[in-house]
């Protein structure tokens, strides 16, 4: 789950970290009082889950400013709030019919910016410990900064139990190039950082930039947190954070049904059971010359209604042509499989072919199920294996 700049820094801010004085604004109106209250100048920032907002664009609307302006009078407030929340911002996250903007947060800026840095925490797999990331040439491009120049990306593991200790944050800090008191300033914000990651069982924890100020204050400018949705049953109070109309309508729906499902910018979607056998299926398609609509896992436990929902989200994206199931009969029979998705093809009716692969458990039994429902659903056609499956679905869908 991703949450808003704004309230990445309501966490950071509550953990200890410094954070400039921010207002959100829902309208023009409210980003105007919000001028007001804080005093010029200030920056407007749309608030989207997409990365790149300075160098986006608003879609349609004739401006040539992104997501993050600087203003100093405010007369323009008005103005460029408007746009904000009129036009879908565009930026290389978002695809071409960019992100409708319902929140603006306006940020004082009264100090100009002499130095950026780059921080994040993220969970290194290889070692199973948390890592502490940071370069001293940090801002928007940063990841050129990583591909291009690698060394010169800091790294700090650090003890989940301990969380990161004071000691080895300020390191970190004089490493960096931080001097003086700037040195303590960041220390206590690379501490804070690990300490929202650790305490809220976070994927990412980001700060993108860290900046220094003309008066030396070292502060947060911009955050990004990303959540394990695995574990977001214990922490009641993030469901408040969640934005639903910046995540895809279909994949909340899959998740209110119990299923996994991540929408792919195919044409052959996929009803699977087990991670590891969606990979697999997504592969196999690829290899033979189709791509992919969806990742949709049904879990081991097939059910009937879990089957017909399914379908019902995999066949509401328009651009699918085909869909291959493949499951494996284990917890679910195969026959008891077969049957569900024939009273799928029932109720949701295939418009599009539909190749089954079915393997495990009672499936000369299921497959003798769907030979027996072909005149019925002259959609949906069997295949002997998964090789098999992907060439008939990828023909079928005219890739």
């Amino acid at each position: 789950m991703k949450i808003h700049e704004y309230q990445a820094k309501n966490l950071l801010a509550a953990a200890g970290a410094a954070v400039p004085r921010g207002i959100v604004a829902s309208n023009a109106a409210e980003a105007v009082k919000a001028f007001d209250t804080l005093g010029g100048p200030v920056v407007l920032k749309a608030q989207v889950h997409a990365g790149g907002r300075g160098k986006g664009r608003f879609k349609d609307s004739g401006k040539d400013f992104g997501g993050v302006k600087f203003i100093t009078k405010r007369d323009e407030v008005q103005a460029v709030a408007e746009v904000m929340f009129k036009y879908p911002l565009v930026t290389l996250q978002t695809g071409p019919e960019g992100q409708k903007v319902s929140k603006v947060l306006v940020v004082e800026a009264r100090e100009k910016i002499v130095k950026e840095v780059y921080a994040g925490v993220l969970l290194d797999r290889a070692v199973g410990l948390p890592l502490l990331m940071a370069c001293a040439e940090g801002g928007v491009e940063i990841e050129e900064v990583a591909a291009k120049h690698p060394e010169k990306i800091l790294k700090l593991h650090f003890d989940p139990k301990a969380g990161l200790p004071a000691y080895k944050a300020r390191k970190m800090a004089v490493d960096l190039g931080f001097t003086g008191d700037q040195v303590t300033q960041a220390a206590d914000i690379f501490v804070a950082l690990a300490k929202v990651f650790l305490d809220k069982d976070c994927t990412l924890a980001e700060i993108n930039p860290l900046g220094v100020m003309e008066s030396g204050q070292v502060m947060v400018i911009d955050a990004k947190i990303t959540f394990d949705d695995n574990a977001l049953f214990r922490h009641k109070e993030l469901a408040a954070l969640r934005d639903e109309s910046e995540e895809n309508p279909a994949e909340l729906r899959a998740a209110a049904a119990n299923l996994t499902y991540i929408k792919l910018d195919g044409n052959i979607g996929c009803l699977v059971n087990g991670a590891g056998l969606a990979m697999s299926t997504m592969d196999i398609i690829k290899y033979h010359g189709g791509n992919p609509a969806n990742f949709l896992d049904v879990g081991g436990g097939v059910t009937e209604s879990g089957a017909i929902e399914a379908f019902r989200i995999i066949l509401s994206d328009p651009r699918v042509k085909g869909v291959l199931v493949n499951i494996f009969g284990g917890i679910a029979k195969c026959d008891l499989i077969a049957e569900a998705l024939v009273k799928a093809g029932r109720e949701v009716g295939f418009k599009v072919p539909v190749v089954v692969r079915l393997e495990g458990t009672n499936v000369e039994k299921a497959r003798q199920i769907l030979a027996a429902a072909k005149s019925e659903l002259p959609m949906m056609q069997p295949a002997t294996d998964l090789t098999d499956a992907a060439k008939k679905v990828v023909a079928a869908a005219g890739v």
